[in-house]
């Protein structure tokens, strides 16, 4: 239940506290008074999208504070969102700034907008004249019905909707198989040929790499032996200077005076040590220059298999590695292809196992649905013999669609007979303005039963309502009142007057700025208010006569 509502620097309000109770609180004023900027801030507390055109001119943000009791279903999803809860009793805010951008509060803590969406199902039911129009369209008379039905309904739809997507996904791979079976049969003919083509030639990882070493050693075969023989020979010759004996020699010198200093003596420590390095390094530049050798038939065969492994590398993948990781991936995606008949049929069966379950939940839905629609159109219809509609008559026609939708194979219709006579016609054909006004409070009263939100926001939903139609739409809201908290915007006194609570929005200005207040009216101020809403006139003595008439008549009917 909202027990206050704090706006500041919202449309025409500038600031306003307005503290509600339980029962039925009516709101009223003249027109452009701003009755519906308090719609406007419930909607935003609510989560609605932020306008910042709603933000008071001059000013930088708008605010909109709420101040609500909830039950235990609530106060965890407050707590899951890092909020606090006090005595049963939470803060949701709403803050605009004039460039647009916007935040949210839930408990003292900041939240996404979309949290405040997540528990206005559990606090609030609004309803405005556009609910009206939403009335006319088939799917929201079907979920009207399956709300009424509750649990004979949602448990079947919720199976149902399950498998009705799973349907729509095996459909339309079943499309994709069959449509591109050409295209599927094509690819996994190349990828047979690329496979062949690598598997004849039988590539080894890291094979070209090793073989582009071994063609370019082969080719300068002369060359590289050449180089060794040199090497060794100024390493080690078997005739004239090298740098072994130079080394010998200056191992000599150096040992001649190794006993008359220690410097000398370390150096040719060094120089020895050098001499068994140049040794080893003479013997394997030997044995590297007696191993090269001039092989023609082996250059030309490493020559043939490199063209051999360039031919696969043009085609699939810039090194050999590539090509056999391509190959990998051609398995796999082959396997795949030709499991398509298999895979094929596979996806056929599920078809026609979901279209058999789809058909089972469809008729328990079917069936439910039309043993609720009966209960539900003799409740309306008793409802709207209480709102000035004796001979009214609401029929709610379940019919077939033919094929499976994502809620069944349900078309719902609302259908009213206004009068004794006249053939029931659907509501956006045969309902007038007031008619269908009644048709959705009727609705509204008897799903009250159903939903568990303790709070319901009507937003002019009398229009097109007057004269003894209206006391009654009064006296409906006041007898909905008693088991919630009702609030409602009205320009009908025969409604206010049946109110527990009495605002008034009044406006006033200075010229340029207009601002708007809430006030609380007494029994006085009622009788005022109500004689300005019958007839323009807050001092008439008639229309103030005709408003304690009316009060008196809500007070008794109560």
């Amino acid at each position: 239940m909202i027990e206050e509502i704090r706006i500041s620097s919202l449309g025409v309000i500038d600031e306003s506290v307005l503290e509600l109770g339980p029962g039925l609180s009516v709101i009223t004023g003249e027109t452009g008074a701003g009755k519906t900027m308090l719609v406007t801030a419930l909607g935003l507390l609510l989560g609605n999208r932020a306008d910042s055109g709603a933000v008071r001119t001059g000013a930088r943000a708008a605010r909109v504070d709420g101040v609500v009791r909830v039950d235990a279903a609530v106060v965890q999803a407050v707590e899951e969102l890092g909020g606090e809860v006090e005595d049963g009793v939470v803060l949701l805010a709403r803050q605009i700034t004039a460039e647009g951008r916007s935040r949210a509060f839930v408990g003292g803590a900041s939240v996404p907008v979309s949290a405040l969406s997540g528990l206005a199902d559990g606090l609030v039911a609004v309803h405005g004249q556009s609910d009206q129009h939403r009335l006319l369209r088939p799917e929201a008379q079907r979920e009207a019905l399956d709300e009424f039905a509750g649990k004979s309904v949602t448990t079947p739809l919720r199976d149902y909707t399950a498998r009705f997507s799973r349907l729509k996904e095996v459909e339309s791979e079943l499309h994709e198989v069959t449509t591109h079976a050409r295209e599927r049969a094509r690819e996994a003919d190349l990828l047979r040929l690329g496979l062949s083509e690598i598997e004849a030639v039988a590539p080894q990882p890291g094979e070209d790499a090793a073989l582009a070493a071994e063609e370019a050693r082969l080719g300068h075969a002369d060359t590289l032996r050449t180089a060794a023989e040199s090497a060794r020979a100024a390493l080690s010759a078997d005739e004239g200077p090298d740098a072994t004996g130079a080394l010998a020699a200056a191992r000599r010198a150096l040992e001649s005076v190794r006993e008359h200093d220690g410097d000398a003596a370390a150096l040719s420590d060094r120089v020895a040590e050098m001499g068994y390095l140049l040794a080893d390094l003479a013997t394997d530049v030997a044995s590297y220059s007696a191993a090269v050798e001039t092989d023609p038939a082996r250059l030309a065969a490493v020559s043939e298999r490199r063209a051999a492994l360039t031919a696969l590398t043009r085609k699939y993948g810039d090194s050999i590695d590539e090509v056999l990781a391509w190959a990998a991936q051609a398995v796999t995606r082959l396997t795949e292809l030709d499991d398509s008949d298999e895979h094929l049929e596979r996806l056929r069966e599920e078809s026609t196992r979901l279209r058999a379950e789809l058909t089972d939940l469809a008729g328990r839905l079917s069936s439910a649905r039309k043993v609720a629609a009966s209960r539900l159109a003799g409740a309306v219809t008793r409802e709207l013999h209480s709102l000035s509609m004796p001979h009214a008559l609401l029929e709610v026609v379940v019919g077939d669609a033919g094929r499976f939708t994502p809620t069944g194979v349900d078309e719902v219709d609302f259908l009213l007979a206004a009068n004794t006579g006249m053939a029931a016609r659907p509501l956006g054909k045969g309902a007038s303005g007031g008619e269908l006004s009644r048709v959705m409070l009727g609705l509204e009263v008897v799903l009250a039963g159903t939903r568990t939100a303790p709070t319901f926001v009507f937003d002019e939903v009398d229009a097109g309502i007057g004269g003894k139609a209206a006391v009654e739409v009064g006296r409906r809201l006041a007898a909905l009142a008693r088991h919630a908290q009702v609030l409602v915007v009205t320009h009908l006194p025969q409604v206010a007057a049946f109110a527990e609570q009495h605002v008034v929005v009044r406006k006033s200005g200075d010229g340029s700025v207009t601002t708007s207040g809430l006030t609380v009216l007494d029994d006085a101020g009622r009788v005022q208010e109500l004689s300005r809403m019958l007839a323009g006139l807050e001092e008439s003595d008639t229309a103030m006569a005709h408003a304690k008439e009316l009060l008196d008549l809500a007070r008794a009917s109560v």
